[in-house]
């Protein structure tokens, strides 16, 4: 009976998608990424036809940052190997349809019997991988029915998820499919222990190789370099517009001459942009946008207005914003973090995040909601010397013990 809800809210689901691409951008590329996908699938893996596979799933953008030093370190042991790399949503897909780490980049067909039927005959995979979430019941049913190895990344399991509810039966069921959950902390393994759900390995969080190795790899960019020079420098990342509104009303109360605002917005349309503008201009704020390419350093605010740089731009940062608080919930905090960097976020969106309950408990990040509370610690975490020199060393500790993620993932996969 629960099954049968299930490929009903499924089905439903599909129907709703379709019916608001007539209007948002997003569901309407979720659609037209899914048109003729099989026939599609079959095209792009046919020079691939007698070599091994690996299927990645990622529900979204954040999900692939999670899972890349993975399939890297995959790719790097088995080279001989097709990877093909799935998405759920189009922030995803979109961003990384082109890259190339892995042979094939597809969107995730809808969750039906024969979708995951047809997918899985398609693509006829050696080994499976979904990156932290995502729980597909139809395809997992089909790949534990293929005795097809199968394992989670970096996996979080939270008391409100569906495999702790009364009515998580098959939810639960679903987690017997995996050959391996390699999840991130203890509690999330007490709670699998509680449903008798033991095939688990405490791992920790890969994203934490992942930004490691990006600040490893950072290269300068003249642009922020000139633009920073030696002001204090306050990046807010993927903000939301109430975060907007708080950052910009606070940075004007602040009124500090040698402090400069660089805003990275969640998503930009024109809509976003006018009131942006409206905000700084009702201010008297001076501002810029990054893909104009004329650099004023006189100005105080700098609106970046594209993708791909935000864990680039942590590097200038004396402070990091992260946003998303107000909304569903907030954005990578190791992203600034790996650069030592103390951080703030607003809004209650914060508490499923083991990385963030961690730095608040290292001092590294507050959470704050008001004008007073936000000018009252950006003046503490941008001045205090000895304060600063505190939470670098805390967070040095902090990414010395819990990288390696990808490591003990590897070292447990049988090939």
């Amino acid at each position: 009976m629960i099954m049968f809800f299930y490929n009903l809210v499924i089905y439903f689901y599909g129907f709703l998608i379709k019916l608001a691409s007539f209007n948002n951008i997003k569901a309407k590329q979720w659609v037209k990424g899914r048109k003729k996908w099989r026939k599609q699938l079959q095209l792009q893996l046919s020079i691939h036809s007698d070599k091994p596979k690996v299927w990645i799933h990622c529900a979204s953008y954040g999900e692939f940052e999670q899972g890349k030093p993975v399939i890297e370190a995959i790719k790097k042991q088995k080279p001989d190997h097709v990877i093909i790399l799935s998405f759920f949503s189009p922030s995803g897909y979109e961003a990384f349809k082109f890259w190339n780490g892995a042979e094939v980049v597809c969107y995730l067909p809808l969750d039906t019997k024969k979708n995951a039927r047809d997918f899985l005959k398609i693509i006829k995979p050696n080994k499976v991988f979904f990156i932290k979430y995502e729980f597909w019941i139809n395809i997992l049913i089909e790949l534990k029915k293929q005795h097809i190895s199968t394992y989670l990344i970096s996996g979080v399991f939270k008391t409100n998820h569906p495999f702790f509810k009364w009515y998580g039966s098959i939810f639960r069921k679903s987690l017997l499919s995996f050959d391996q959950l390699f999840i991130q902390d203890v509690n999330s393994g007490n709670l699998l222990n509680k449903i008798n759900i033991l095939n688990y390995t405490v791992s920790g969080d890969s994203r934490f190789d992942r930004v490691i190795e990006i600040k490893n790899n950072f290269k300068s960019i003249l642009f922020f370099d000139e633009f920073c020079s030696k002001h204090k420098i306050i990046v807010a990342g993927s903000t939301w517009p109430k975060d907007e509104e708080l950052l910009i009303n606070s940075f004007k109360a602040l009124n500090e001459p040698d402090m400069k605002l660089i805003l990275v917005p969640h998503e930009l349309n024109q809509s976003r942009v006018s009131n942006l503008q409206v905000l700084l201009q009702k201010n008297n704020l001076k501002y810029q946008f990054y893909n104009q390419k004329k650099l004023n350093i006189n100005y105080n605010v700098l609106i970046v207005d594209t993708i791909g740089l935000l864990s680039k731009l942590y590097y200038y940062a004396d402070l990091a914003y992260i946003g998303g608080g107000f909304n569903s919930g907030i954005h990578n905090c190791l992203e600034a973090a790996v650069y030592f960097k103390p951080i703030l976020f607003c809004g209650n969106n914060f508490n499923k995040y083991n990385e963030a309950l961690d730095l608040i408990n290292l001092n590294a990040a507050y959470n704050v909601n008001s004008i007073t509370d936000v000018n009252k610690i950006v003046k503490k975490l941008l001045y205090d010397k000895t304060y600063l020199d505190k939470i670098k060393q805390n967070l040095k500790f902090y990414f010395d013990q819990n990288s390696g993620a990808t490591e003990k993932v590897m070292s447990r996969i049988k090939w």
